[in-house]
């Protein structure tokens, strides 16, 4: 298992540097297809994966119009959602967050542009910078069809238009359940700030998105 609290080998490092890079350079364009938007006040809820939860919790906790954020599991069984466990790669589970947004003033397809452009690599295969495992996959749970619609689409649009030097590797998938981490996962990067993990990983897809969504980042 690894360990997130001790300082990256020069290696890792220097691989988070490179992907970073690599996801910076990109233009994603918003999708073409996207969901309705919904009345005054009414909220949706997305479930996405895209390596390390803590990152992904942090970044979406910035974007205007969304209410929580929630790390977690999904893709598994309940008996296996515990991070210990999860860890193994071996419980079918991704380490996920649990979006909940006012659909009204976002929308799920805008979601998933922050998703692809400041959130996470799209290309990388179970992986995430210095993390390896299936339970770092790239995914997308959708709890109904018009999400469906919308993601595979949405990957459709980016693959034409080659946005990425890689082919994307996101997984859209159909949610069963959402188990939420462990306490101390939550709200790791506001309690953590300065954890070696969050500076080389984490922080950087913050300054990424008040880069290239100012308008949604809450925290400018």
């Amino acid at each position: 298992m690894r360990d997130r609290v001790l300082i990256l080998g020069a290696a890792g490092a220097l691989a988070a540097v490179f992907a970073g890079c690599a996801l910076s350079a990109a233009q994603v364009p918003a999708p073409a297809l996207d969901a309705a938007p919904g009345a005054k006040g009414d909220t949706a809820v997305a479930v996405l994966a895209g390596g390390c939860f803590w990152g992904m919790e942090a970044v979406f906790e910035r974007v205007r119009g969304v209410a929580d954020v929630t790390s977690g599991y999904a893709g598994g069984s309940r008996q296996d959602a515990q991070y210990e466990t999860v860890s193994t790669g071996r419980t079918g589970h991704a380490e996920s967050v649990r979006i909940t947004y006012d659909s009204s003033q976002i929308s799920y397809g805008k979601l998933l542009q922050v998703f692809f452009a400041v959130a996470h690599d799209p290309t990388e295969l179970n992986r995430q910078g210095p993390d390896w495992g299936t339970q770092y996959r790239s995914a997308i749970f959708y709890a109904n069809p018009e999400q469906k619609r919308v993601a595979e689409a949405y990957i459709q649009q980016l693959t034409a238009a080659k946005v990425f030097r890689s082919p994307i590797v996101t997984r859209v998938t159909a949610l069963d359940q959402f188990y939420p981490a462990e306490e101390y996962h939550q709200d790791f990067i506001r309690r953590h700030p300065d954890n070696s993990y969050v500076i080389f990983n984490d922080l950087p897809k913050l300054e990424q998105l008040h880069k290239k969504f100012p308008e949604l980042d809450m925290d400018r």
